[in-house]
């Protein structure tokens, strides 16, 4: 009996130490949710799990990307944490809702509180405009911890590939759907040329009326001359022949 159970006792074994080995990797910091639509606004949590059983985590610092910078980050309120916005100026100028914007929140950091083993923290962020020529926005992360130990999930994965061992938060960005902000722009361009065209269209049937209008108008006044003239030379006419 005992030589029938070490088989199962091996497999039992592999399978934990598969099962512990393979659960840090899916307690990576992340962004949720993980997709916005290209082009708007929106608010991502990055959603930091203690991956520690003896350390806490105590400060996670952000880095936006710079090959897209955003005009606009602002960071909520997390209770029992401090945070800090820092913006650097732009090798290159933005411009947004007619607004030249010469600097960008470059990275945000949190600090003060503290995540303890066996919990998670989200930090959320409202962040746009959001860019339409990207599928994707990275953003490389730190978390450390009270130990001092400092874990860089900065990796950025890239598609049909493996995830990496210390991926960096990825936020897709999609087209957007029918109905939403994005969309309701591009279809508020399309009714606003359609409004024009349509004011355009209206506007020269009614010139175009006005025009037939003064026209029937001339010819009836010049039919009313002709007419009144014809009368006057009747009316000569007869008189003459009564004198006669």
């Amino acid at each position: 009996m005992r030589l029938r159970r070490l088989p199962v006792l091996g497999a039992l074994t592999a399978g934990g130490l598969v099962l512990l080995t393979a659960g840090p990797a899916f307690a990576h910091v992340s962004v949720q949710p993980g997709q916005a639509e290209k082009g708007g606004y929106t608010t991502i949590n990055f959603k930091v799990p203690n991956e520690r059983d003896d350390s806490s985590t105590v400060k996670l610092e952000v880095t936006l990307p710079a090959d897209h910078p955003l005009a606009s980050v602002m960071p909520q309120p997390v209770p029992g944490w401090d945070v800090k916005v820092t913006k650097s100026k732009l090798p290159k100028p933005m411009e947004t809702h007619g607004e030249k914007i010469t600097e960008a929140v470059t990275k945000v950091t949190w600090t003060g509180g503290k995540i303890e083993p066996g919990m998670f923290q989200q930090f959320p962020l409202s962040v746009g405009q959001l860019p339409d020529d990207a599928d994707q926005l990275a953003f490389k992360a730190l978390q450390t911890y009270d130990d001092k130990e400092v874990v860089r999930w900065i990796e950025e994965p890239k598609e049909g590939a493996a995830e990496p061992e210390n991926p960096a938060p990825v936020l897709k960005l999609v087209a957007p759907a029918e109905g939403s902000d994005g969309a309701a722009a591009a279809s508020g361009q399309d009714k606003g040329s359609e409004k024009a065209g349509a004011e355009s269209s209206a506007s020269k049937d009614a010139s175009d009326d006005e025009d037939g209008s003064d026209t029937t108008a001339r010819v009836l006044g010049i039919a009313g001359i002709v007419i009144g003239a014809a009368g006057v030379v009747f009316g000569v006419v007869a008189s003459r022949r009564r004198s006669a």
